[in-house]
């Protein structure tokens, strides 16, 4: 495997099941709450998998600490 892989934006929906459009994507990034894209070439940008990964991982984390504790269902 090689050690550095990377998503295009198609592949953030379609590899990693992302289902953001680019523009939210870019407002996520900008906001500082998304991994920052990789210029590849002039018209060319991808993500570091490993770094989608860990946001990802991330938002399990959240979910599985937010657990709800009102018992009253």
């Amino acid at each position: 495997m090689f050690p550095k892989q990377v998503v295009s934006k198609k592949e953030l929906t379609t590899v990693c099941g992302i289902p953001y459009s680019p523009q939210h994507i870019a407002r996520l990034e900008a906001a500082g709450r998304f991994p920052k894209r990789i210029q590849l070439g002039q018209n060319r940008v991808a993500w570091l998998l490993t770094e989608v990964e860990e946001w990802l991982d991330e938002r399990i984390a959240k979910r599985d600490t937010n657990v709800i504790t009102d018992s009253s269902f």
